[in-house]
């Protein structure tokens, strides 16, 4: 098994895929819009994946957050919100807040598991901070760290009673970063009290079955390379302050704060610390420099993968679809109430 992610082309495998795949035996994939039709094309495509690997528990992951990132949309499947409407309920009822975050999650649990996904990109633990760039703006669950710890643990917990595991992104924090790491590489130049507060997220929740890395360079860590690229970020903050030991895939590679051919960055995250490389963009050359440059997965990476795959406690009380989202939506009422 290779230790990386990568994307798929289109709508359906195609034939060269299908065959490079086979042999490459990549540790999951991601899915775009690019990749979705409709629930009946969807679970054809994740069951195919699967029966290509023989693994019930495939790592199939796709960034449905809600708001302005949602790769599975309206009508075909229901609009979910943004983190932020969950921190404005928090404001006036924190156990609202949080049981709506829950029932949220739980709701797109359920459509998620309907098409064959087994992981959700979310939560978001980056601390939002006045000033920074907007990539982060409405995502996220609030400016105060131990509620957004309390949201995200929430977050976590829907998803993984609907039978999904979640990922916790993007560490050690990606709030205060000025411009947008898909287009450039965000420099943070705040000293070691002030990234305490992005931490404090992280290290409440260092229980998370996976965890995605920051392009971001954190000047008082490590000035020379982002979280990604930094052996030193990877073991002293994430492993050893934060102490998480879950699954910990690199943010996507071919965003613009990296530079550098997309196979030696994969290498190189995998140098660094990184468990899986993420390559979304399904283009064969770089998936087959990718499976060519990058050794076989190391078993401790192999036993977190195993690890977070079987992390999902299924609640044994199944809810419908629409319940869940009449309880978020009563409970989100309660702001303009």
């Amino acid at each position: 098994m290779k230790p990386v992610i990568f994307g798929l082309f289109g709508e359906t495998l195609t034939p060269d895929e299908r065959a490079f795949f086979a042999e490459a035996q990549p540790a999951g994939y991601i899915l775009f819009r690019r990749n979705i039709v409709d629930r009946r094309q969807l679970r054809a495509l994740t069951d195919e994946l699967r029966s290509l690997h023989g693994r019930d528990d495939l790592l199939i992951m796709i960034d449905q957050e809600g708001g302005r990132v949602a790769r599975m949309q309206a009508p075909e499947w229901p609009s979910f919100p943004p983190g932020a409407v969950f921190d404005r309920l928090y404001e006036i009822a924190p156990s609202s807040a949080i049981a709506a975050a829950r029932a949220n999650a739980r709701a797109l649990a359920a459509t998620l598991a309907e098409v064959g996904i087994t992981v959700d990109a979310l939560p978001l633990l980056d601390v939002r901070q006045e000033g920074a760039s907007d990539i982060m703006g409405d995502r996220t669950l609030g400016a105060e760290p131990m509620r957004v710890a309390a949201l995200g643990r929430a977050v976590i917990e829907g998803l993984s009673d609907g039978g999904v595991v979640g990922i916790v992104k993007h560490m050690p924090g990606h709030g205060r970063a000025l411009v947008d790491s898909h287009h450039e590489l965000p420099i943070v130049t705040a000293d070691e009290d002030a990234l305490a507060v992005d931490l404090a997220p992280f290290r409440a929740l260092k229980d998370a079955p996976i965890g995605m890395t920051a392009h971001v360079v954190y000047t008082a860590w490590d000035p020379d390379f982002p979280a990604s690229l930094s052996a030193s970020v990877i073991e002293t903050i994430i492993r050893q302050r934060i102490g998480f030991d879950g699954l910990l895939m690199s943010d996507d590679l071919d965003m613009k704060a990296l530079k550098g051919s997309i196979p030696e960055l994969a290498a190189a995250t995998v140098a660094a610390g990184c468990d899986l490389a993420l390559n979304c963009w399904g283009r064969m050359d770089d998936m087959v420099g990718i499976a060519d440059l990058l050794p076989e997965i190391e078993p401790s990476a192999r036993e977190r993968l195993d690890r977070a795959m079987s992390s999902p406690r299924r609640s044994s009380e199944p809810k419908p679809l629409e319940e869940l989202l009449a309880t978020r939506d009563a409970l989100l009422a309660l702001v303009s109430a």
